[in-house]
């Protein structure tokens, strides 16, 4: 599974990972993983960026304040956001790889490669 963190629905950046996730969301799902995304964002912001920036590619969720402090993703600059990281979890649930940096352009890529290196 790839869980993924954005700092806020409908900006340039999470709109462009976004996408990206959705671009490749069939790879994903061809190396055995689905993917998820998660921000501070309320609901019906989070459901419509579901379909306009993620395009019903994958699900997206409101990351409560105790999930955010467990997967140490609050945004240090600004409160009230998650900073950008991206985790994959293996089967077992044990988290095999992190990718934290706001450059959003890294992620999708980054991800990929360990699940793919997970069905090796």
């Amino acid at each position: 599974m790839v869980l993924y963190f954005f700092p806020k629905a409908f900006t340039k950046g999470c709109t462009l990972e976004a996408h990206a996730f959705s671009e490749a969301s069939k790879d994903f799902r061809k190396a055995g993983a689905r993917v998820i995304g998660m921000s501070a964002d309320d609901l019906p912001t989070l459901q419509k960026f579901s379909v306009e920036g993620c395009r019903n590619a994958f699900p997206v969720a409101t990351a409560t304040p105790d999930i955010i402090a467990k997967y140490d993703v609050a945004l240090k600059q600004k409160a009230g956001l998650t900073d950008r990281t991206s985790y994959v979890i293996a089967r077992n649930g044990r988290i095999v790889m992190v990718h934290s940096d706001l450059d959003w352009s890294d992620h999708v890529a980054k991800t990929l490669a360990a699940v793919k290196a997970l069905r090796r």
